[in-house]
C-alpha cells in the first residue's frame, strides 16, 4: 500500500503527464489515500481531465474536487454565446436527437434537460458540451424513457462485464429496481474498472438510472 507522500507524488506526476492539464495551477493534498485537488482553471474540460488523471493513479481511494473553473481572457463567453454553441454542438451530434434536449445557461453553468432512449445518448449530450469555451459546470438532468425490462437483465449485464474482461465483475452485485434503476455494489481495484462497470450497465436495454456504490480497494 502506498504512503500518502508517495501517492501525492504519483498524482502530481500523472497531472504533469496529461497534456490536457496545466499541473502548475492545481494543488494536491493526500490524507489516508483520499486525494484533494484545489486550484483555478480556465475550462471545465480541463477540470474533468484533471479528475480523470487523478483517478488513473493506483491507490486513490476517494477524490475531492475543490477546483474552480473561472474562465479568463479568450476563454470567457457570455451565457448567450455558450447557449448558442451548445445548441450547435448538439445539432451536429448524430448520437443525440437535439430536438429532445433543452439547454439552459446561467453564469456559465449549463443545465441539460429532456428525455432520451439510451444512457449513452445522455452521456454523449454532456460530452459535447464539456469542451465549449465559457462552460464552468454541467448539470445533466436528462432522463431515460422507461421501457419494458428484459426478464434476464441482470444476466445480460453480467455477460457484458465478462465479455469485456472486467476481472472484478463477479464481485459486483447488481440490483435492478422498479423502472430500470440499477444499483451497483461491491469492490474493484481501480476507478477505471468502477467507471467501466457503470458504462457497461448504462448500455443495457431498459436501464433508466444507475446508483454506483462500488468501492475502490487498494
Amino acid at each position: 500500500m502506498k504512503t500518502d507522500a508517495v501517492l501525492k507524488q504519483d498524482v502530481q506526476a500523472e497531472l504533469a503527464w496529461d497534456p490536457n492539464v496545466d499541473e502548475t495551477r492545481i494543488g494536491v493534498a493526500v490524507k489516508d489515500s483520499v486525494v484533494t485537488l484545489t486550484g483555478h482553471l480556465d475550462s471545465f474540460a480541463e477540470k474533468i481531465a484533471a479528475e480523470r488523471a487523478a483517478k488513473r493513479v493506483f491507490g486513490v481511494k476517494a477524490l475531492a474536487m475543490e477546483v474552480e473553473v473561472t474562465p479568463t481572457g479568450p476563454h470567457r463567453r457570455s451565457d448567450t454565446e455558450i447557449a448558442s454553441a451548445a445548441r450547435s454542438a448538439l445539432s451536429w451530434n448524430t448520437q443525440v436527437p437535439d430536438d429532445r434536449v433543452t439547454v439552459k445557461v446561467e453564469g456559465g453553468h449549463v443545465t441539460l434537460e429532456g428525455e432520451l432512449d439510451w444512457g449513452f445518448q445522455r452521456r454523449s449530450a454532456e460530452t459535447v458540451i464539456r469542451p465549449l469555451l465559457g462552460v464552468t459546470s454541467i448539470s445533466n438532468r436528462i432522463t431515460i424513457r422507461p421501457r419494458a425490462l428484459p426478464s434476464d437483465l441482470s444476466e445480460r449485464i453480467q455477460g457484458a462485464l465478462t465479455r469485456q474482461a472486467m476481472r472484478e465483475a463477479k464481485r459486483v452485485q447488481l440490483t435492478v429496481g422498479q423502472g430500470g434503476l440499477v444499483t451497483l455494489e461491491g469492490p474493484v481495484h481501480s476507478w477505471a474498472e468502477r467507471n467501466a462497470v457503470e458504462g457497461a450497465v448504462w448500455s443495457a436495454p431498459g436501464v433508466t438510472g444507475v446508483i454506483n456504490r462500488i468501492s475502490v480497494e487498494t
